[in-house]
């Protein structure tokens, strides 16, 4: 018959479902602290409980070494001559143990408020072992449980053996709860250093949707449709990716069910959660169509295959239904893809293509300093007015630029030059200052003998030419004639240069002494049957 003692330990142990010795070991190390407490005494002392009577009884051990050269530790350490003189009779040899008794009958009030705080800590930890010990295992699994009582924003939930604790961010905005209501819940972890309820679980996590699928959907329960993927926002929208091992069933077609029978009770069971069944797809770009349905995709393009990120470009008028609200339709999509997704209109995406184009076609800009023939001045000018590159000045028109202050026609005339000679465009007669003696005297040998412009004359060549030295030579004169007549081969006199030649030549008596010529000619040609 046991004590009374120990049948409340072995209630207690039942209770807290731990094994009953722990809890006599609890209360055995309990007195024996008490009991050193008490004594003010380092030895080592160890509690029993004796399970007939009840009765607890405290002993200090001590270790028998043959001599006191030996002893080390006189407090738990004993010569053999005293450990046989205390246990006369006992059979003792050196590197045993002898324990002597301790009255617990002085023990007072303090010692046995010790004791039961010692007591508590023990049971404590053991039943937190021993929770542990029972779902560690069982991370990510469904369990039925029933609310027990609900803490501030956080609700306790009974698992049978152990509490849990449901925080906030792991409930539903849609879901209330009252106490004693049996709800489905996914264990999340088994936290052993919390204070209160060490096992966390959760109604948000995308493992419940799975597991009510699998208790509604047949084909999912046998494996003849598998859930690939699931993204989920509690309380918002669930998307969730299916597929099928057998052709002759449809993935999508089994999840919902006649009439949508089957998703429509794991909706009631969310609170009415939106669900979005997609059927999934080993080719990225058409699971990614796929995944940002209800909304229609123009086209899809993997921009980084290695960091897993893709383009999607919408008509203009699906933009906003890709993104859904609060961006919440592609977020989900990129949470089932597993990919990063850069949803994009057609104007975009046109207006991005046309800015690259420009980019390419710019090119690099020059800064407006280096055309140095501007002087600073003008170029001061220049950049007030915001124009800081060489490029952005040759694209300006003529009447931009007269809208600058201080720009005028000379300084419109000399910028419109200095910018020709920056781009290497000279006019005739104009020299690059910075082309070398050989390349300037090349350039005017090339202007000078250009085919089909007739050479200059000099100003010794004008003095010889007269009226009477044409009319001797007639094939001269008919050529100077022809070229003085066709005004693309002609070359325009300056008016200086007339005024300089000491005997000008009448162009206009030339003229018509060359008409009278020809007529004379016509008629001495009729005159002998000539056509």
């Amino acid at each position: 018959m046991s004590s009374v003692l120990y049948q409340g330990i072995e209630e207690l142990s039942r209770e807290k479902s731990i094994d009953p010795g722990i809890v006599v070991s609890a209360v055995e190390d309990a007195i024996a602290l008490a009991t050193r407490k008490h004594y003010k005494s380092q030895e080592n002392m160890r509690g029993e409980l004796n399970k007939e009577t009840g009765e607890i009884a405290v002993y200090a051990y001590k270790t028998v070494m043959s001599d006191e050269e030996e002893i080390e530790d006189p407090v738990n350490q004993i010569t053999l001559d005293e450990a046989r003189a205390l246990a006369a009779g006992a059979e003792l040899e050196a590197g045993s143990e002898i324990r002597l008794y301790k009255d617990t009958r002085p023990l007072g009030r303090i010692a046995a408020q010790l004791a039961k705080q010692v007591i508590f800590q023990k049971v404590r930890e053991a039943e937190r072992d021993t929770v542990f010990n029972e779902y560690a295992h069982r991370e990510k699994e469904v369990l039925s449980a029933a609310v027990k009582r609900i803490e501030g924003q956080d609700i306790i939930i009974d698992l049978g053996k152990a509490e849990a604790r449901m925080p906030k961010r792991e409930q539903s905005r849609l879901e209330q709860f009252s106490v004693g209501e049996r709800i489905r819940v996914v264990l999340l972890k088994v936290d052993r250093a919390a204070k209160g309820p060490q096992v966390i679980v959760s109604r948000a996590a995308p493992e419940l949707v799975s597991n009510l699928f699998q208790s509604e959907v047949p084909e999912i329960y046998d494996n003849t449709v598998v859930i690939r993927a699931i993204a989920r926002e509690a309380g918002e929208r669930t998307k969730i990716a299916v597929m099928s091992r057998d052709k002759d069933v449809d993935p999508v077609g089994a999840c919902v069910g006649m009439k949508g029978m089957r998703v429509q009770s794991i909706i009631r069971e969310l609170r009415g959660e939106k669900i979005d069944i997609i059927e999934y797809n080993e080719e990225i770009t058409t699971f990614a169509e796929k995944a940002l349905q209800p909304a229609k995709v123009s086209r899809v393009s993997i921009v980084d295959l290695a960091d897993k990120q893709l383009e999607v470009i919408v008509d203009d008028t699906q933009l906003s239904l890709a993104i859904g609200k609060k961006g919440q339709n592609v977020r989900l999509a990129a949470k089932l893809l597993g990919w990063k997704i850069d949803i994009k209109s057609e104007e975009e995406k046109r207006q991005e293509v046309e800015q690259q184009m420009q980019g390419f076609s710019s090119g690099p800009a020059t800064p407006i300093e280096a055309v140095t023939e501007l002087g600073e001045s003008i170029i001061q000018k220049l950049v007030t007015a915001g124009i800081t590159t060489v490029e952005g000045l040759a694209d300006m028109t003529p009447e931009q630029l007269e809208e600058i202050p201080g720009i005028g026609e000379k300084t419109l005339e000399r910028i419109s030059v200095a910018v020709r000679h920056y781009f290497g465009q000279y006019e005739e007669g104009e020299v690059d200052p910075n082309a070398t003696a050989s390349e300037s005297e090349e350039a005017k040998a090339t202007e000078v003998d250009e085919p089909g412009t007739p050479d200059e004359p000099t100003e010794e060549a004008t003095a010889e030419l007269t009226p009477e030295s044409v009319q001797d030579d007639a094939g001269t004169e008919t050529m100077e004639v022809e070229n003085a007549a066709d005004p693309e081969r002609a070359r325009p006199v300056d008016e200086d240069e007339v005024v300089a030649t000491p005997n000008p030549v009448d162009v206009e008596a030339v003229l018509e002494e060359t008409e009278a010529a020809e007529e004379a000619a016509v008629d001495s040609g009729k005159g002998h049957g000539g056509v």
